[in-house]
């Protein structure tokens, strides 16, 4: 059995879909925190079971009889966010799993700017130790990152920011679909992925350039200094320590953290990934 971990989130539902796509639903599991949240998919036959990485010992019985077990990386940072993955990474072993997956990142390093980028590799540095099969997702960043880093751009006609650099950006859509070729046995990969990424980089300005097109209005870029843009967070109500995580990202990218790219997704899928355009493209469409 193959048991997808946080199957109620953005990318987990999506690696659900797509798997069922490929195997019979009694063959797919979810572990979930809250069991009512994926009903849809225990009314088409998935085995629904609670499981939370902050009690471990729920998670014996969510992953009960897997043979596959896909962990999707916790929305902490920091040492919890270690003991969430282990706690999770070490019952798969537990339960004698053949192989145990993990959505790692493609800036995924001790040394990163960003806060979770250092949980990313401590995470595979447990995983290589664990002595079960892994693979570690190397995801690009998200692209639906990207409207929210807005602001009022499309009020304003500028996007304040303050300095980054260019970043992978790619979609939920193209990394669940991989992650779920994965799972379902389709291809392999032992250890961390190539850079699962879309095929290009992209910074503010061409964000901005994009927009423009996109609304057929200018939206200018203007860089701001790194602590005007968190204290004007702080003063729209996001909590001081989440503004200064979200700055890390700016500087992590300023350094080239996140402007790796590769074909090896467009392989895996069989087809080009999303560009952001499509994702901003919809972003707008949703907020109308």
């Amino acid at each position: 059995m193959i048991i997808v971990s946080g199957a109620t989130g953005k990318l987990g539902a999506q690696v659900v879909e797509r798997l069922l796509e490929r195997v019979p639903a009694s063959r797919v599991g979810v572990s979930v925190r809250d069991v009512n949240g994926p009903a849809a998919s225990a009314a088409r036959g998935v085995r629904v079971r609670r499981g939370d990485f902050a009690e471990p010992d729920s998670l014996a019985h969510a992953f009960e009889g897997a043979s596959h077990v896909l962990v999707v990386s916790t929305n902490v940072t920091g040492p919890a966010a270690l003991a969430h993955h282990v706690a999770a990474i070490d019952a798969a072993r537990e339960a004698g799993v053949e192989r145990v997956f993990y959505t790692s990142h493609q800036g995924a390093a001790p040394g990163s700017l960003f806060a979770p980028m250092p949980d990313h590799a401590a995470t595979e540095q447990h995983l290589a130790h664990t002595g079960v099969p892994f693979t570690a997702l190397r995801n690009g960043f998200y692209a639906s990152t990207v409207p929210q880093l807005l602001g009022q751009a499309l009020t304003t006609g500028e996007l304040v920011a303050p300095a980054d650099g260019p970043v992978s950006w790619t979609a939920h859509a193209d990394l669940a679909e991989a992650a779920a070729i994965l799972l379902a046995g389709e291809e392999r990969f032992d250890g961390p992925t190539p850079p699962l990424t879309a095929p290009e980089a992209l910074d503010l300005d061409d964000v901005a350039a994009l927009l423009t097109e996109i609304t057929g209005r200018t939206i200018r870029r203007v860089v701001v200094a790194d602590e005007e843009w968190t204290e004007s967070l702080v003063r729209h109500g996001v909590p001081e320590a989440q503004a200064t995580l979200l700055l890390g990202m700016f500087h992590a990218s300023r350094r080239g953290e996140f402007a790796t790219t590769g074909d090896r997704l467009e392989k895996l899928l069989g087809r080009p990934t999303t560009p952001l355009r499509s994702v901003l493209e919809a972003a707008l469409e949703g907020a109308r």
